[in-house]
């Protein structure tokens, strides 16, 4: 049972703002969870304070006790957790009060965003049904006025046509729009605190931008004080006040976002930094990972929690566990032995976390007009048949899922495709990787027209030179099977011996950066990082040309993430790798691409080279893109002006006449009457912009978005 230093409270009452006392106050939280092995010790020693209309921001790796906090806060952890310390709302201690107590609080005191808004939402109840019951539980409302309010509400977070889409269900939502309507549940009766936990996570990064501007606009109506807990530093930078840094289940840095970001003395905090790739970088550097995974809070090791993977780590670290104390005055905080040594400015960046130097290869000298041809496509198309009824089925539509796009990949690149979901990035994947003729268009790839393939050896040949990494590193490595195996599945189907399919594990192993003794270990074994390096290396296995990475870094927290992207990097310049990369996350691709290619509805509105496409930008998509990328610079964040796109993605089995992207460009909307015929009646061509650049927009102009 959860447990308090307070007793049960049986009063109706709730807590009310108090002049002068924090909206929330955390002091000494401590969260415990049994469990077959021991305790798990998931919180440790907790405190913050938020005031109203500040924004605190929790960041942190997976399973550093960002979300056990939160729950914590919201009273709803499972009831084997044993609780302790004080959590005060307008200093009204919530630990040890009833269920019924604590549900008058939720949702009137206390609005949460949840991470996934479907499983957050009652599938069988309309959207507006479940706001107006958040008002009327709280609220006495009729039922009439509570439906005119949540109407209100759904408009104010920016559900288009309101009235209608409040008697629509949740799956009947884009997962933004789901998003924005839990948030307008969460604000329905005016909290005096909002827990966001990872709100904008597995979200297209336009979809984001729109979610951090209702955040916004919800604590400005509100006035509430905002707790954000997310792992995006990018973020953070623009949303957050005060900033706290959590690591094995207690916070290692706390300060003004400022100081985190500028002047942070935890080895943890710059590391975490210093991983991230910028959208903004002006000269490819390698990423300076922080090496190893976060211990187990089942069994912590003695000392400093981090001092395993510090690379400043010495004998004091593994001995004794730093307390928070101040670092550059008393609103900034940290846990570290040698944070004096940091403040002091004798430790550069680079002393801490040394970065690895970029290797070239004389191929990536080579002009790219030398270079060989390894994938390309003309004009290829792929339509789903749209289907009714189940015994007499009719057709009814036409999905446009790729609508006749063109690219080429040449030896030793990296071609970045990018764009929101639904624009037809998967289906192109699916259709290379499938090796057959396509709907209409061509394919060839390393100078085979898949359409010509007759026999089952020259496809067999082929898949040997092309391999796929994917999203999820768990789902694609089979559990049952050892390391060792699933790295050697695909050498004993091509016909190696098993002396020599173990030299070459052990050798891809080494490759890739894992412990070739570990082969016997499971995949459940590993980290997520580890995971994605055995699909890496079972990839690699076979010394293909092409690889296409669907999505590789995307379920992986940004410190692991850093690796991989640095282990990409080497390994395509050692082995001479083409990369076909696919990612919703522009920083990421930014870093490891030459060259991008931007899809919008299932056409590519504009490509070109990597630098290019992100200094100046000339579709207006683009541009929508690249401004919705969170910085992590806290200044820049300040002074930059996003464009916001209205509306979700259309649907590709009703795209729009003309340019398909009109009906949420904002350049259309300062056009005239003709030129906006010319959008709707014509659709626009790629045509040339700048060197090695192509725009397909009627009135493309350049824009400086960062």
């Amino acid at each position: 049972m959860q447990t308090g230093s307070r007793p049960r409270e049986t009063t109706a009452g709730v807590p009310t703002r108090r002049p002068g006392v924090p909206v929330l106050e955390v002091d000494d939280l401590n969260v415990r969870f049994p469990s077959e092995d021991g305790v798990v010790h998931a919180v440790r020693g907790v405190s913050f304070s938020v005031s109203a209309g500040e924004v605190l921001a929790v960041v942190g790796e997976s399973g550093s006790g960002k979300s056990v906090t939160s729950m914590s806060i919201m009273g709803l952890l499972a009831d084997n957790a044993n609780v302790s310390g004080s959590i005060r709302l307008h200093g009204e201690e919530l630990l040890g009060r009833s269920d019924a107590y604590m549900s008058k609080v939720r949702g009137d005191q206390i609005g949460m965003v949840f991470q996934d808004p479907l499983s957050a939402m009652t599938p069988v109840y309309t959207v507006g049904d479940q706001i107006v019951e958040a008002l009327q539980i709280h609220r006495d409302m009729s039922a009439g006025e509570a439906r005119k309010r949540a109407v209100e509400l759904l408009d104010l977070v920016g559900i288009p046509n309101p009235q209608v889409r409040a008697k629509a269900f949740p799956h009947e939502f884009s997962g933004g729009m789901r998003q924005r309507a839990l948030i307008a549940m969460t604000i329905a009766n005016d909290p005096d605190l909002i827990i966001a936990d990872e709100p904008t996570t597995a979200l297209d990064v336009t979809i984001q931008a729109q979610i951090l501007d209702v955040l916004e606009t919800a604590q400005k109506e509100t006035g509430a004080a905002v707790v954000m807990i997310t792992h995006d530093l990018g973020v953070v930078a623009g949303m957050a006040d005060r900033v706290a840094v959590m690591y094995a289940g207690r916070v290692v840095e706390h300060g003004d976002v400022d100081d985190i970001y500028y002047r942070s003395t935890m080895p943890y905090t710059i590391g975490l930094l210093g991983s991230l790739p910028r959208p903004d970088e002006e000269e490819k550097t390698a990423l300076a990972p922080v090496e190893g995974n976060p211990p187990s809070l089942l069994h912590l090791p003695p000392g400093c929690p981090f001092a395993a993977r510090c690379p400043m780590a010495v004998d004091v670290c593994r001995e004794v566990e730093p307390p928070l104390a101040p670092s550059r005055g008393e609103n900034h905080v940290v846990a570290c032995h040698r944070s004096g040594e940091i403040t002091s400015g004798n430790l550069d960046y680079t002393d801490i976390y040394p970065v690895p130097k970029v290797l070239e290869t004389d191929l990536a000298k080579l002009p790219r007009e030398q270079r060989e041809t390894v994938l390309e496509l003309t004009d290829m198309v792929k339509h789903y048949p749209l289907m009714k009824g189940a015994v007499f089925r009719r057709h009814i539509g036409t999905v446009h899922a790729v609508d006749g796009i063109s690219f080429e990949l040449k030896a030793g690149e990296t071609l970045g495709l990018v764009g929101e979901s639904g624009c037809g990035k998967t289906t192109t994947l699916l259709e290379i990787l499938d090796l057959k003729a396509p709907q209409d268009g061509k394919i060839v790839v390393l100078g085979t027209d898949v359409a010509q393939i007759k026999d089952r050896a020259t496809r067999r040949r082929l898949r040997r030179d092309l391999q796929v990494v994917f999203q999820d590193p768990m789902a694609s490595l089979d559990p049952r099977m050892p390391v060792f195996d699933i790295i050697a599945e695909p050498l004993r189907a091509n016909g190696y011996t098993r002396s020599d399919s173990e030299s070459r594990v052990r050798e891809l192993m080494r490759l890739v950066g894992l412990e070739p003794s570990h082969a016997n270990r499971y995949p459940q074994h590993f980290s997520g990082g580890q995971r994605q390096r055995i699909g890496i290396a079972r990839a690699l296995a076979l010394e293909p040309k092409l690889l296409v990475l669907d999505e590789p870094v995307s379920a992986l927290d940004v410190s692991i993430q850093a690796g991989v992207i640095n282990l990409l990097d080497e390994l395509k310049a050692k082995l001479d790798l083409s990369y076909l990369f696919v990612a919703h996350d522009l920083s990421v691709v930014r870093h490891i691409a030459d060259r991008v290619a931007v899809m919008y509805l299932g056409k590519i509105v504009e490509v070109g080279e990597v630098d290019n496409i992100f200094e100046r930008p000339t579709h207006p998509y683009t541009q929508a893109l690249l401004s919705a990328i969170p910085v992590p610079d806290p200044e820049k964040e300040r002074q930059r002006e996003r464009i916001i796109l209205r509306g979700d993605l259309p649907s590709p089995a009703n795209p729009p006449s003309g340019c398909r992207f009109r009906t949420r460009c904002q350049k259309f909307l300062t056009l005239s009457e003709s030129e906006q015929a010319r959008c709707i009646d014509e659709q626009p061509d790629l045509r040339p912009m700048a060197k090695d650049q192509r725009s397909a927009c009627h009135y493309a102009e350049a824009v400086d978005v960062f």
